[in-house]
């Protein structure tokens, strides 16, 4: 595998144009899993084919069940900089009913560790649980900011078709969720963020000043981005394309020197309606000069048209730089405002 993203590395060192690297993100399925020796191979690639920023962020997504106290001592050995890991919570019945690997105390273990050994760490953690008091979930981030960690990605819990969890809730063994939960519970992490001295700079994510996800926000900002590995996924601005997840079949169409890939051509439709959709979940929102620049005079008055009774209700503002915003009444339904400011 690892040789295969190696020669994938070199098939697509052209994709990004010479644009310089700021960021570089082990995720999905579990880089945890390579050795240091592999992930320094993967960077050394990178390092050949493209310029890499000398402060460019250097991610590997793991969770507590990954990082024993050898492991987390090993990777700081790397120049892996930045830690991101599954944390979800901090409460065995929250675990258990996300059918989570790790424990509650594995999850504390790990950031005793890491927080010693990494100066940049985000944690992901869950809300909207069925049975998780407010209390619970104000207890969840009152242990999340004692590890003094400079960032938490946090999201409602959703259920997905077909899981064990969907199937459970079906047959009524499991409690649904409940959106009127999930949005006290959102209400409750933006002020706790807040006294913690963290900015709500995206919808789901908290950071300190200088803390922000670079990777993450080069996707909200619509730069481009190369992804390589199964299932991975890339843009660039007129494009995007994602490889095959079978891992077999990836590696042996790489082996054929073919890139194993699907390509879907975004029209000026697409582009407007991914830069509503990005921009508003993010607090730059969307440039309003930049869209009429960009697209059309007609793009842009109908975007200012369709804004207007969300403007009316409290969930969008125009700031004086014009751009437009997501209010605090307005984010934690922004999903479904950007959606009803499409074009189809």
């Amino acid at each position: 595998m690892v040789h295969s993203i190696l020669t994938e590395l070199e098939l697509r060192a052209d994709y990004l144009d010479n644009q310089k690297i700021e960021s570089i993100y082990f995720g999905g399925g579990t880089p945890s899993l390579l050795t240091n020796q592999e992930i320094e191979q993967i960077l050394d690639k990178v390092d050949e084919l493209f310029e890499v920023s000398d402060s460019a962020e250097i991610t590997l997504e793991a969770n507590p069940d990954d990082l024993s106290k050898e492991r987390l001592e090993s990777l700081a050995e790397t120049r892996v900089n930045r830690l991101s890991i599954g944390i979800q919570s901090f409460f065995e019945e929250d675990l258990t009913y996300m059918n989570r690997a790790h424990s509650a105390q594995e999850a504390v273990d790990c950031l005793k560790v890491a927080t010693d050994l990494f100066d940049n760490i985000t944690i992901d953690l869950i809300y909207g649980i069925p049975n998780m008091s407010d209390e619970r979930w104000r207890m969840n981030l009152k242990m999340a900011f004692s590890f003094n960690i400079s960032h938490i990605s946090s999201y409602a819990l959703t259920v997905e078709e077909k899981t064990a969890l969907d199937v459970l809730i079906k047959k009524g063994k499991l409690q649904n969720v409940d959106e009127a939960l999930a949005l006290e519970h959102f209400k409750i992490l933006v002020n706790e963020a807040q006294k913690a001295g963290m900015v709500h700079y995206e919808v789901s994510n908290f950071g300190k000043e200088n803390y922000f996800s670079k990777h993450n926000t080069s996707y909200w900002l619509g730069k481009s981005y190369l992804g390589v590995g199964p299932s991975a996924h890339s843009f660039n601005r007129d494009s995007r394309s994602w490889n095959i997840a079978n891992n077999s079949k990836y590696i042996k169409a790489i082996e054929r020197g073919e890139l194993p890939l699907e390509v879907e051509e975004l029209s000026i439709e697409d582009q407007f309606n991914e830069a509503v959709m990005i921009g508003l979940r993010t607090i730059w929102g969307v440039d309003l000069t930049r869209i009429k620049s960009q697209f059309s005079s007609e793009l842009y008055e109908q975007l200012q048209y369709n804004c207007q009774k969300f403007i009316e209700n409290d969930l969008l503002e125009i700031s004086e730089r014009r751009h437009l915003k997501a209010t605090e009444k307005g984010k934690f339904l922004i999903d479904g405002i950007a959606s009803d400011l499409f074009i189809v």
